[in-house]
Order: C-alpha cells, then sequence, then structure tokens
C-alpha cells in the first residue's frame, strides 16, 4: 500500500537524521509534552545500521523474545517473517494466500496477530511456527497495530485508534489523534511502548508519540535522512517501528529499505 516519497540531505558523520535539534526535555513517558503543552521536537540518533530484506514491502514490525515479527504487504507478496534482528535473517516465513493483502502485527504472548488491509481480517498465529489458527473479521481498513500490555491498538489510515480485545478482537472503544487540537490522519505502523503509542505518519518522515488516554501527540520525531539519498532507488516510505525491550531503543526501517536502524529518539 502506500508509496515512495520524501528525501533530506544526509550527513554520513554520524549517521544522524538530517532535522534540526530542538533543544528542551529529553523524552519521557506518554504524557509528557514540550514547553507551553507543545509536543516534544525530536530526532533520530542511529546508533547501528544493519541488513533489511530490500524485497520486504514492511507494514509491521515488532522485537519479542529476540525475535524481529516483520509483516509485509501486497498481494501475492504478503508475508509473516520470523528473523534475526542483527543479521536479518530469516528463521521463520508464513505467506499470506492471493488476495491478501498483509498490514500490522503485534505479539500477545505465544500467539501472533497480523492485519490485512482491505481484506477486513485479522490473522491469529502461533508464534514460534506462525502457522494460521484462526481468521476473525473485522470492519474497515486494517494498518496497524500493537498491544500495550492489556489491550490491542489498531489504525485504519484516520486520525482513529480503535483499542481490541487481545483474546477476540472485539472493539473496546476508540480515541480520536490530535496535535494541537488538530487531527493526525495517516496513522500508519504502531508501537505500544512505555504507556505512548508511537505511529509512523504515511508518506512523512515523521513518528508521532501519542498518549491513548487523550489521543494528544506528546513528541514529533523526525527522521527525515534517515536513509541516504544515493540508497533511496526502489525504496518506499519510511514504515517500520519497534521498540528493544529493556531499552529507550528502537529499530526503524521502511518499506524495500536496505537497512534496519538501532536509534535513540533524543532534542
Amino acid at each position: 500500500m502506500r508509496g515512495v516519497r520524501w528525501a533530506c540531505v544526509f550527513v554520513l558523520a554520524g549517521l544522524v537524521g538530517c532535522g534540526t535539534p530542538v533543544s528542551g526535555p529529553t523524552l519521557g513517558t506518554g504524557g509528557e509534552r514540550g514547553a507551553g503543552g507543545e509536543p516534544q521536537r525530536l530526532r533520530v540518533r542511529v546508533l547501528d545500521v544493519r541488513p533489511h530484506d530490500r524485497s520486504a514491502f514492511t507494514e509491521g514490525f515488532e522485537l519479542a523474545g529476540g525475535t524481529l515479527y516483520e509483516g509485509t504487504g501486497l498481494a501475492g507478496e504478503s508475508a509473516m517473517l520470523a528473523t534475526d534482528p542483527v543479521s536479518g535473517r530469516v528463521l521463520r516465513r508464513a505467506e499470506l494466500p492471493m488476495p491478501l493483502f498483509g498490514e500490522g502485527v503485534t505479539v500477545v504472548a505465544d500467539r501472533l496477530w497480523q492485519l490485512t488491509w482491505t481484506d477486513g481480517l485479522a490473522i491469529e498465529r502461533d508464534l514460534n511456527t506462525l502457522a494460521e489458527l484462526r481468521r476473525v473479521p473485522y470492519e474497515g481498513e486494517g494498518w496497524g497495530l500493537c498491544h500495550d500490555g492489556t489491550r490491542l491498538v489498531m489504525s485504519d489510515g484516520s486520525d482513529r485508534l480503535t483499542f481490541r480485545d487481545p483474546s477476540t478482537f472485539t472493539p473496546l472503544g476508540e480515541v480520536r489523534v490530535r496535535n494541537a487540537g488538530s487531527p493526525v490522519r495517516d496513522l500508519n505502523e504502531l508501537e505500544c511502548d512505555g504507556g505512548a503509542v508511537y505511529a509512523n505518519v504515511w508518506r512523512t518522515n515523521e513518528i508521532v508519540r501519542i498518549d491513548p488516554s487523550s489521543g494528544a501527540v506528546t513528541a514529533i520525531i523526525d527522521a527525515s535522512g534517515l536513509l541516504p539519498e544515493s540508497e533511496r532507488s526502489g525504496t518506499d516510505v519510511l514504515n517500520g517501528i519497534a521498540a528493544v525491550p529493556g531499552t529507550d531503543e528502537f529499530l526503524l526501517t521502511g518499506k524495500r529499505w536496505p537497512h534496519t536502524y538501532r536509534v535513540t529518539f533524543t532534542p
């Protein structure tokens, strides 16, 4: 789904994003905001660059138990992958049959949920084998998915996040995402971490950090320049954020990107 866009001059030294740093408080919990109640302005600091399969049209990205789980899209190419997070080597793979278009994924205990874009189906899988266990229908589109420890959080490309039961996939409620009162749409791949929800914003180089209790954007993370201009040919948008458990680090990638980046978010 959803195609090639932005670039920014990339400064190789230090492999940091080209967004100008803004002074202010360091990254905190999902409810913290910058001076004057405005979202914190953060950028990406790269700690490590790792291989990523350029054929992967990344739609879901989550690190659990030392394994990186990646859901990929496009009808006829969609799959569920379990990979080594350092080498990028595929450990297990499960294909989605035509015409399913894979989307966001998340881990819940020994199970894994995978969305589909316009097919209206959530697929529950065995975490260890990736074998399909059942399909649960839902209304609307499926984009991103994460698990906050209690609920599933799902995006559909609008400004809405829907909360769902992690066992039944039944809707439990929703929240509308706002930045200083304005809707934030095109919420794509999601990551739940530290009481916040992180969302890639489709067709931009931005990730927003959201307070799920209110829908307020508490930080805007500039990831422009992450992928060098010289390597952008044949790639698509930034899409893929996975928290590294026990740290303040994240793994970032994009659709058909050659690299995964281990990063922190800094003022």
